[in-house]
């Protein structure tokens, strides 16, 4: 949750914002709406409390407000019936919700604890606060500690003695009944903060009071006390409405239809959505539609939307390339019923455009970026909203409301993720004025923008000076001359066009000719995915040759893609060429060339052959693709002796280790060499080395510690993936399967905490030791983010999956229809479970074993 901030008051969040809206900020197309978040007097605005933790599960360490360690769980909690499954996670949830109701007891007592002596003062000749200081900044405190006092005391004996007749709906519609106190609460908290804050600045007694205040521990607790600032405390009941009725949602979830408790629960949380709409501002960010046809006048070369820098923000442009100018434009925002128009941020003329790199003297401007799992929740939200979509059209022939809504909300996000993915810089500069930035998501969009710059310049270009008016009609013309209408999203797309291939595509890079003069050449290899392209695999470097003979074949995951990319390289190994930036590929492109990935081609058991031009070069490959729920399946070894596809406690047991060898073995030398590798676990290794090294470890080879420390390091990366992807069973098994992902989707941070541990404790032993020792390896990673460019939700996106993705006669259960289904829900569900851990304090398997909890859980 967002630092508080004393100039305003938070906005509670929505509670379907909550649970399956994410409202990231984006400017869409209007770049200039960011200065829109300021309110009228300049501050800025509260923070939106969202804590969405099925989309972006966090379990918060240790800090300052006092918190403790939660209950422990019940030991029956493993699959079973559903109704009795149902029941214990129904307890995990009141136990966690009343280890973090006693904490926030606590802290009120604290908050109330300065409150008596200061008010003795305020009578006195040498007052601390006056009477009414004191009733604003602790106004309806102590009847909102009265009401959780005595709920909690009404809750405790009733968890104490559970069994499947308890019942506690009346209790938390009770306090659900109750919500008018905060109400009040609410309204004064903004002149309780900054009376508080007035008052610290002006009396050092009361300072020292507000800044040190002592809030008592769990009776459970290690620690006693705690110290905390008033203003942390203050916030508290805010953030306690929102936790409570995340709570009422997930005990609905796992309270039985029939169950007295379930009407109960259903009337607490309609009183509660009810209070915080009551009390929420409606959310309604501005975007503008893109939609236009052609046009004429001045000739129109290329056209396209950019993301450009300005001002230290990311604004999403739309950039005009005509014969003898280059224009960025941004659309103007008008008034419904009226025609869309354009309105020019700037112009250059091509001969005065130059593409010179920063001196030494210049600074790079600084860009804004966003967090890399913000950037991954986004696609998560996106893949979850096709789903949505699809099952809408199943259920309604044409067009209804709630489809025009999905698609709204899920080209809002897309344009967000557009806005925000890309990275490689483009500079633009003019001799006479000032230089412009670009960001785009692949070298490939550059170099396509950079070459049809340079073919115009060199034609004998005169420089222009466009008057106020020329320009006004050239950027009105604009508007008909556009041959990109549309942001590239799905939303844009017709419902016939092909939603893509999710799966696997494996390509081999064969050789290429063309070359006029030896070089050291290689090739990347580019898909698109969710409307911007992604670097995938990258071959090695053939030196000194003008026909390279790579050979080398690379398995890419799909994810909706519809085009593969193949880039030609000459590799640059003179030092005094590179460039500074961030994120610039220095090497030289001598080529580049695509294809449509089309599902009736690739589609095949057998290997297609094909070969892309590019500017006299030919670049020979072969590919083929396998569907998503057919290159997920885990097929056991006939061949027990080796270690692949082979049961992980059958593995430690004959090599009589806890860990086995081969993953003791890929962790040490990617720990040696690989990380500071920039993309490695992502960058694909070649595919031969990987099979390799399989063979190697199947066989127990002598020389295989020779092998490794010969081999590219993203083979060895790849070979530790492949022997998770090939186990028979998951690592965490097939067992626990529906249990972590009923923990995962646990909203209250307590119950989710006694729940994601207690499963793991439930791990054979071999599973349990295996998995931390590559959480904490997967950890060590991360710490290299910056170099390699992993953090901890890139590692989770990869090794998710890996590790969790039931066997086939597990996942054969359900049945889903669509791969995009698959990846948006189980595949993204699994991806959090890891991350969970990931952003875990150090987990202790001796300590786990002990049955003990000694994690923290903030409320």
């Amino acid at each position: 949750m967002e630092h508080l901030s004393t100039r305003g008051l938070p906005r509670l969040s929505w509670i379907d914002t909550l649970y399956s809206n994410f409202n990231y900020n984006t400017d869409g197309y209007d770049g200039d709406a960011a200065e829109d978040r300021k309110s009228q007097d300049g501050s800025e605005t509260m923070p939106f409390i969202d804590e969405s933790p099925t989309m972006s599960p966090q379990l918060c360490a240790r800090g300052p407000d006092g918190e403790a360690m939660s209950p422990t769980p019940h030991e029956g909690l493993l699959p079973g019936g559903d109704s009795e499954k149902g029941l214990e996670m129904k307890k995990l949830v009141l136990s966690g919700f009343l280890a973090s109701e006693e904490i926030y007891i606590n802290q009120l007592d604290a908050l109330l604890l300065p409150m008596k002596p200061l008010k003795a003062t305020a009578t006195t000749s040498q007052p601390v606060l006056t009477i009414q200081q004191i009733e604003t900044i602790f106004y309806k405190i102590q009847d909102i500690f009265e009401i959780h006092k005595e709920f909690y005391d009404a809750l405790y004996p009733h968890i104490q003695q559970w069994d499947d007749k308890v019942t506690v709906g009346h209790l938390f519609q009770k306090l659900a009944s109750q919500l008018g106190v905060y109400k009040a609460f609410v309204d004064n908290y903004k002149v309780a903060v900054e009376t508080a804050e007035k008052c610290s600045q002006g009396n050092s007694q009361f300072q020292k009071i507000s800044e040190n205040l002592k809030v008592k521990g769990p009776k459970d607790s290690r620690d006693c006390t705690s110290s905390v600032t008033m203003e942390a405390l203050l916030y508290k009941p805010i953030d306690r409405v929102t936790r409570s009725t995340l709570v009422l949602h997930d005990l609905l979830k796992h309270t039985p239809k029939d169950h007295p408790d379930f009407p109960l629960l259903q009337d607490a949380l309609r009183i509660s959505q009810n209070f915080l709409s009551s009390i929420n501002e409606e959310i309604d960010p501005r975007r503008t539609a893109v939609t236009t046809p052609k046009g004429e006048a001045r000739q129109l070369v290329k056209d396209g939307f950019l993301v450009e820098v300005s001002e230290g923000s990311r604004k999403l442009r739309h950039v005009f390339l005509f014969t003898d100018l280059l224009l960025c434009a941004k659309m103007k925002k008008t008034a419904v019923g009226k025609h869309q128009q354009y309105d020019c941020k700037w112009y250059i003329p091509l001969a005065d455009l130059t593409f010179q790199t920063l001196d030494d003297s210049d600074s790079c401007p600084h860009v804004q970026t966003m967090p890399e799992h913000e950037i991954e929740e986004m696609k998560t939200k996106i893949s979850a909203i096709k789903s949505e979509i699809q099952k809408e059209k199943k259920a309604v022939k044409g067009q209804s409301r709630a489809l025009d809504r999905l698609r709204k909300k899920m080209n809002e996000q897309e344009s967000c993720l557009l806005l925000h993915s890309p990275t490689i810089p483009f500079r633009i500069h003019n001799k006479h004025g000032k230089s412009y930035q670009f960001l785009l998501s692949s070298d490939y969009e550059r170099s396509e923008w950079r070459e049809a710059i340079q073919k115009l310049q060199k034609k004998d270009l005169q420089a222009c000076v466009l008057s106020s008016v020329e320009l006004q009609v050239l950027t009105g013309s604009c508007f008909k001359l556009r041959t990109v209408h549309n942001i590239p999203v799905t939303s844009n797309k017709d419902d016939e066009e092909t939603p893509g291939l999710y799966g696997f595509l494996h390509v081999i890079v064969h050789s290429a000719k063309g070359f006029k003069e030896s070089a050291n050449l290689y090739c990347t290899l580019e898909v698109d995915s969710f409307g911007y392209f992604v670097s995938k695999a990258k071959t090695r470097v053939f030196r000194d040759t003008t026909e390279p003979q790579w050979n080398e074949e690379f398995e890419i995951e799909l994810e909706g893609s519809q085009c593969l990319r193949i880039l030609c390289y000459e590799k640059c190994y003179d030092k005094s060429k590179m460039n500074k930036d961030d994120n610039e590929i220095v090497d030289k492109i001598m080529g580049k060339g695509q294809v449509q990935l089309d599902p009736h081609t690739v589609q095949s058991k057998n290997w297609h052959m094909d070969v892309i031009e590019m500017n006299g070069i030919k670049v020979e490959f072969s590919m083929k693709f396998t569907s998503r729920d057919l290159s997920l399946k885990r097929t056991p070894s006939k061949k027990q002796s080796g270690v692949f596809g082979v049961k992980i406690s059958v593995v430690t047991k004959r090599e009589r280790s806890k860990v086995p060898y081969i993953v003791r073995q890929c962790i040490e030398e990617v720990e040696k060499r690989g990380i500071d590798e920039v993309g490695i676990y992502r960058i694909s290794g070649v595919a031969t080395d990987i099979q390799a090294l399989k063979a190697a470890f199947d066989a127990n080879t002598k020389d295989i510690l020779m092998m490794l420390s010969d081999m590219d390091i993203n083979a060895i990366a790849g070979t530790l993936k492949l022997y998770f992807r090939e186990l028979p069973e998951p690592l965490l098994t097939d067992r626990l399967y529906p249990a972590f992902m009923e923990g995962i989707a646990l909203s209250d941070p307590a119950a989710k905490e006694n729940c994601m541990m207690h499963l793991l404790r439930s791990l054979p032993d071999p599973n349990l030791i295996t998995f931390l020792t590559l959480l904490e390896h997967l950890k060590r990673v991360a710490e290299k983010e910056p170099i390699n460019k992993m953090s901890l939700h890139n590692l989770a996106t990869v090794f998710g999956p890996t590790l969790l993705r039931p066997s086939e006669s597990e996942s054969s259960k359900g049945h889903v229809t669509l791969a995009s289904d698959i990846w948006s829900h189980d595949v993204m569900a699994q991806v959090q479970v890891l991350l969970y851990y990931l952003q875990h304090p150090p987990i202790s398997f001796s300590e786990l074993k002990r049955n003990t909890l000694y994690f923290s859980t903030d409320v």
